[in-house]
């Protein structure tokens, strides 16, 4: 036998408890053949020596938004100006620049950040008579120009908002431009559905980003039609396309928007009466593009002041917001269940939590042989009675660490002393509760290294100690974004480890992960990424040893 490749001198984390650590990896047709003395005396056909820097099981980002966070590269990135007037200048200049454009889009606001929300009229007078959306930060807020509103037909006060949304408006009754959760719909649907070419060209764009990033494998967090989330009712033959061009660079496991159920006819002991068409449902696919979890909503986010609480905010006397009720949640999760899928709830506000709790509870009661272990996404603010339930149900945590530093400052103004409960992560594990981590991206940057360094030392962008109590060592935040993650979507006999028999997907950092400065671990270079096997990104040419 003859490896395809040998990698040695290598500082190898496995996460793997049965072997924690080693310096050599034998590869042979996309898999890991041995570590070490399993690999005695095999030849190889290239041999690369990483110099002792450390190698990892690749990233698996478990919640993010990939194919909006691709087309998010080529619009106006809001996230990275500091006012108002940066933003206006922006959509001037772009405007100017090409005025044959017929959408104008900028990403990422936010209002903390600018100085407040952008406005109808201030866009207008940055673009006058051109269509201009700028979507927030955390997608579930959108402010856009008069031209849109007039498209949509909503500037008028009588406008019917869909239930589970909100048009902000002055006292006369004009739009201030900011729209929230389901009245979002009818404006993105003006730039909607996405071409397969649009759309298979952003996830080339974000792959490529991952795999700088030492990103191997990602679970997107929602596809299809939807309110909040998706590009294209076929939004499925776009990850296909790129794939058959060889742009899709990561393993993807494709959350399905609930909103993309229907009825459908089975015989009777099928129990199958909702679902996709030919009976598509999680599990579907192979290692490396498959269908994952059902994507299932409650509320808003905290930033957007839409999280669904008990009490209000400190700073806005709201509540949030619930997208959908209860009943129509229990009653879509149990007919989900039945067919066989996995749930993923998205749920920010501690009231939200108790709906997705109780939902998931009676969906597990309705079907009983259903494989799966359901998920809470992003599980952001939870009492402690909330955080025993989780471990009780058995069920999964979906978390995003870097959530701390980027939005930390606006989460306390928003919680005061609430904020203890909120993005809890140590207090979960110490539950008994499965954690797994993502970024939520294009909402934060989504650098699973940031991430890291977040969940470990726990401080907001202003330095602040956010619920420090809940801070975790480097090797359990990267349990994480490796092997958890990869039980969650049925692939922990496979993926996640550095381990004989499982695919050779690695990332090779610059520096000590476990034993450097932890404050130093977001700029730890990551200097190569494989995926079975193969560097897809390499730009040093470390894999390239005879």
């Amino acid at each position: 036998m003859k490896l395809d490749a040998l990698i040695t001198n290598a500082r190898v984390l496995t996460m793997d408890p049965e072997r924690p650590t080693a310096a050599r990896i034998g590869i042979w047709q996309g898999r890991i053949v041995g570590l070490d003395e399993q690999i005695p005396d095999l030849p190889a056909q290239r041999t690369i020596d990483a110099g002792g820097r450390t190698i990892v099981p690749g990233f698996h980002d478990a919640h993010n938004h990939m194919a909006t966070f691709g087309r998010s590269l080529a619009n106006i990135d809001a996230g990275a100006l500091g006012s108002l007037d940066e933003l206006y200048a922006a959509i001037a200049e772009l405007a100017a620049r090409e005025p044959d454009r017929q959408w104008i889009v900028a990403d990422s606001y936010d209002q903390h950040l600018l100085g407040g929300h952008p406005t109808r009229s201030g866009l207008d007078r940055a673009a006058p008579g051109r269509n201009v959306i700028v979507n927030h930060r955390t997608t579930h807020m959108l402010v856009a120009s008069t031209p849109v509103f007039e498209l949509v037909g909503a500037r008028a006060p009588g406008w019917p908002v869909p239930d589970g949304g909100f048009v902000e408006r002055e006292a006369d009754g004009e739009p201030t431009g900011l729209v929230g959760e389901q009245a979002m719909a009818p404006f993105r649907d003006l730039t909607r559905p996405h071409s397969v070419e649009v759309l298979a060209e952003a996830l080339g764009r974000a792959s490529d980003r991952f795999l700088s990033e030492g990103i191997t494998s990602v679970g997107e967090a929602g596809i299809g039609d939807s309110a909040v989330v998706g590009s294209s009712p076929i939004e499925l033959l776009p990850y296909q396309v790129a794939q058959e061009r060889g742009r899709l660079g990561v393993r993807v496991r494709l959350m399905v928007s609930m909103e993309n159920l229907h009825s459908v006819v089975s015989a009777p002991s099928d129990l199958v009466d909702l679902g996709l068409d030919l009976g598509l449902r999680s599990g579907f696919g192979d290692d490396f593009l498959g269908i994952g979890a059902l994507k299932m909503f409650t509320d808003g986010a905290i930033s957007s002041r839409t999280a669904a609480l008990a009490e209000p905010f400190c700073d806005h006397g709201g509540t949030g917001v619930m997208q959908f009720g209860r009943e129509e949640l229990t009653g879509l999760a149990c007919s989900a269940t039945r067919a066989g899928w996995q749930l993923a709830v998205h749920a920010i506000g501690d009231a939200a939590n108790d709906v997705a709790l109780d939902v998931i509870a009676a969906a597990r009661a309705a079907a009983p042989r259903n494989r799966w272990r359901h998920r809470i996404e992003h599980a952001s603010i939870l009492r402690d009675d909330q955080v025993a339930r989780y471990a009780a149900d058995g069920v999964i945590a979906s978390i995003q660490p870097e959530f701390v530093s980027a939005l930390g400052d606006n989460v306390m103004a928003g919680l005061g002393d609430r904020t203890p409960w909120t993005y809890r992560h140590r207090s979960l594990l110490d539950a008994g509760v499965t954690v797994i981590c993502g970024s939520d991206r294009p909402v934060v940057s989504g650098r699973p290294l940031r991430a890291i360094q977040d969940a470990v030392l726990r401080r907001t962008a202003t330095g602040a100690a956010f619920s420090p109590h809940e801070s975790v060592d480097v090797l359990t935040a990267l349990r994480g974004y490796t092997i958890d993650p990869a039980l969650a979507i049925g692939l922990g006999d496979r993926l996640g480890m550095l381990r004989a028999g499982y695919h050779a997907d690695l990332a090779v950092l610059d520096g000590d992960l476990v034993g450097g400065d932890p404050t130093r671990i977001a700029a730890l270079p990551v200097l190569a990424t494989a995926v079975a096997g193969e560097f897809r990104y390499d730009p040093s040419g470390l894999a390239g040893g005879a």
